[in-house]
């Protein structure tokens, strides 16, 4: 038995073997096979007496040759043939290619793309069919190619992207015309906008979110998300918001703050954004020593170091820096020292937090601008554009400048792209100054509605023109009218007059108003005025003018005594009535203003003041001589972590008639609302009326005054609610009175003024997509019985 058990084994071994065997024998036949099957089709060759081109109709057989590159008598390959093959396809002009050897002969059959009959977008209601056009790169009368419409579709989808639409699909069809002829069809399926319903911060310590959202230009949806456009989702712009989050942060003394991510989640039902800005803000640095050194004979240290605004102790701004140094550049070149540069360095000092900065006086590079070349403005004139320049050919380069020049060009408003740059001119020494603009729109027409508690509903429309005829000039013409009142204006401004920073104004307009309750009788107004405003220093302004003015009131409606019938000699009692009759009177008068301005170039980005002071002097022909004055200071600042701004208005005004003349009523400040609330217009100030202390007095009529003096102080602050609703409160405090006459009450009637009044309110702001509005609720502290109050007051002012 074991004998027999191990002959079969030894059989089965045996038999396992000569298997195996014959398995790797018959493995390497095959592969000897295939190994050679590519070498024989490689060594088969062929060799054409012709080339027969086959379907071409648009196409010349020379192109599809010139594709193939095969010539008569070549000896070429497969594997040639099909390389051959494959450029006439990758060329993209044929449907489908066949290559095809025929004894001697080659046959190249091929099937022409169609042409695009027309293109049609279907679908698209938020873009019209020129704007996507536009974006496409198939064109009637073109070849059709399947490869460029699929691109198509996908650049229209991107378009759409950037328009919020995130689920916008496009597929892209033909519909086979005659002729080879194809309509290209793009079927669009919008959908929805998608919006930011969030917008949240991590790692903010000294400013809320409240606050950095109103720095960005993307906003959260809220209460009017069908009219607010900056509420969708567009990643381009969070590239914009994250470098004026940084200039935020820079600006207030926080070197060390970055922006670590931006994180974008789409909510669940794809219809909404939640935003969250990732960052970190580190410390707020100040000014530490400031320090001047020189490294050139002619600019003295202390000298320059004089003219510095910057002190130590105020915060960190990289913006303070740079107006330091362009304002040493700019007293270099007006002492004639020419090449100065002015090189910050800056040392850091963490224990303090405090920044040094030396301002280094050194000579820079003997470089001079050769030319100044403009480009791309074809209906702005150049010189237009060169006096944004306060450099010309020939002067020394200033890199600083040029940049300075660039924005100044950009915030004109008349080129939708501004690129200004310097390069190598005509030998090293030389520079040449590149300006590539692209203009824009600078003309509108605008219809607009007004609504106020003391002039109700009104329409308004008007024209605008801030390049006008390309010569930079601004040119406004207006028709409103609100209630009872109509006015009519043509406004002109030539901002460099004779070639220098000076403005030319003129003024024509024409008003007309009718008997109102506040107001018992008709005006009628026209004027002209001219004049020059020129800056003296970097904030201040000083404007030189003349007017003109033909006005007179008529139709006396108040319930007063009037003039009796003629000619009866009587005293006239109503001061209103006699005015009324004194017909049309002519005032000529020249006048001079004086503004200085912190707001926007002062050391603290968060606070300002303004100052404006005006007088005019009457009696350069006309009927009246007369010296108006007024002036008005107004303070703001932003207090915690800018959240609340506080602001303080102080106003005065005084008219003084001479040579005999009166004011009349029209000429006098007759102001209620406009110098305090709480009041209607011409609610305060001095009044006549038939009984003492207008007590019962059957008639009670506004004059106005010689004098007012008034001081508003206002606080504005968040209500909590989200700040997508635009909402925020306020609280006011104002103090103030209109005085004075030159005119006395005729007997029988009295003349009142009191004292000054007071008021305390509450404000809602709303900011809306059509317009600011505000709501104001007052409440007179102290009055007198005669005034007229104004609990309530709402303003709102639209364009569409």
């Amino acid at each position: 038995m074991t004998e027999k058990k191990q002959s079969r084994q030894s059989a089965r071994t045996g038999h396992a073997v000569k298997i195996q065997e014959l398995t790797v024998a018959l493995f390497l036949a095959i592969t000897t096979l295939f190994a050679a099957l590519p070498q024989a089709a490689d060594a088969q060759s062929y060799r054409f007496s012709s080339v027969s081109i086959e379907g071409n109709k648009r196409i010349e057989a020379g192109t599809i040759l010139s594709y193939a590159g095969i010539a008569r008598g070549e000896t070429v390959s497969a594997s040639q043939l099909n390389d051959a093959y494959q450029r006439i396809l990758g060329s993209g002009l044929f449907e489908s290619v066949t290559i095809e050897p025929r004894g001697s002969k080659l046959v190249i059959a091929v099937k022409e793309f169609p042409t695009i009959n027309r293109i049609r977008f279907e679908g698209n209601r938020r873009l019209k069919d020129d704007d996507l056009e536009a974006f496409i790169e198939s064109k009637p009368r073109l070849v059709f190619s399947p490869t460029k419409a699929e691109r198509d579709a996908e650049t229209l989808a991107e378009a759409y992207n950037q328009n919020a639409r995130i689920g916008a699909r496009i597929n892209p069809k033909i519909i086979r015309r005659s002729d080879n002829r194809v309509d290209l069809v793009f079927e669009i399926f919008e959908g929805g906008v998608t919006e930011i319903e969030r917008i949240g911060f991590v790692g903010n310590r000294a400013y809320s979110d409240r606050r950095l959202r109103r720095v960005l230009e993307t906003k959260q949806a809220g209460l009017l998300r069908a009219l607010i456009k900056k509420d969708s989702y567009v990643e381009d712009r969070l590239q914009f918001d994250q470098q004026v989050l940084r200039d935020f942060y820079l600006s207030r003394g926080y070197v060390d703050f970055r922006t670590t991510g931006v994180n974008a989640e789409l909510m669940r039902e794809r219809d909404g954004y939640l935003l969250t800005f990732n960052v970190e803000e580190g410390q707020q640095f100040r000014f530490g020593e400031i320090t001047t050194t020189s490294d050139m004979d002619a600019a003295d240290a202390d000298e320059f170091h004089s003219i510095l605004k910057v002190r130590p102790g105020v915060v960190y701004s990289p913006s303070l820096v740079e107006n330091s140094i362009a304002r040493m550049e700019r007293y270099a070149i007006k002492k004639g020292i020419d090449f100065l540069r002015v090189e910050p360095r800056i040392t850091r000092n963490d224990r303090d937090l405090t920044l040094d900065v030396e301002f280094i006086l050194t000579k820079g590079p003997r470089i001079f601008v050769e030319r100044i070349d403009i480009e791309g403005n074809a209906t702005t004139l150049d010189r237009v554009v060169r006096r944004q320049f306060k450099i010309v050919e020939g002067d020394p380069f200033n890199p600083r400048e040029i940049r300075e020049s660039a924005e100044r060009i950009r915030a004109l408003g008349y080129f939708g792209k501004a690129d200004v740059n310097a390069r190598e001119g005509s030998s090293p020494d030389q520079v040449v100054v590149d300006v590539d603009v692209e203009e824009t729109t600078t003309g509108s027409l605008s219809f607009g509605g007004s609504y106020s508690t003391d002039d109700g509903f009104g329409l308004a429309v008007e024209f605008t023109e801030t390049n006008f005829l390309g010569r930079g000039q601004q040119l406004n013409m207006g028709i409103s009218g609100a209630g009872d009142k109509q006015s009519y204006n043509f406004d002109f401004v030539e901002p460099a007059f004779l070639g220098r920073d000076v403005a030319l104004h003129f003024n024509l307009g024409y008003a007309v108003t009718d008997s109102t309750l506040s107001a018992p009788y008709d005006t009628q107004r026209g004027y002209l005025g001219f004049g020059l405003e020129f800056p003296i220093s970097e904030n201040a302004r000083v404007g030189l003018n003349y007017k003109l003015d033909h006005s007179q009131m008529r139709n006396y409606v108040g319930s007063g005594p009037t003039f009796p019938a003629p000619p009866l000699p009587a005293p006239q009692p109503s001061i209103l009535a006699t005015e009324a009759q004194l017909g049309y009177r002519t005032s000529s008068s020249i006048g001079y203003s004086f503004s200085y301005d912190t707001r926007r170039g002062g050391l603290n980005p968060n606070a300002g003041y303004f100052v404006d002071f005006t007088q005019d002097f009457g009696g350069m022909g006309g009927d009246v001589q007369f010296v108006k004055s007024t002036a008005k200071l107004i303070a703001q600042t932003k207090v915690l972590n800018e959240e609340v701004t506080l602001r303080a208005t102080f106003a005065a005004g005084m008219l003084n008639h001479r040579g005999g003349t009166a004011s009349r009523a029209i000429d006098r400040f007759l102001y209620g609302n406009n110098i305090m609330r709480g009041f209607d217009a011409d609610g305060i100030g001095p009044r006549q009326c038939d009984t003492a202390g207008c007590v019962g007095a059957t008639y009670n009529e506004a004059l106005g005054g010689n004098y007012y003096a008034t001081a508003q102080f206002e606080a504005i602050f968040p209500l909590g609610l989200p700040e997508e609703y635009g909402l925020q409160g306020g609280v006011f405090y104002d103090i103030g009175s209109v005085w004075g006459l030159d005119r006395t009450a005729a007997p029988g009637t009295f003349v009142v003024n009191g004292g000054a009044r007071q008021v305390l309110g509450l404000s809602l702001f709303w900011k809306t997509p059509v317009g600011p509005l505000r709501m104001n609720w007052s409440k007179p502290l102290k009055k007198q019985a005669w005034d007229q109050e104004q609990l309530f007051e709402l303003t709102i002012s639209t364009e569409f």
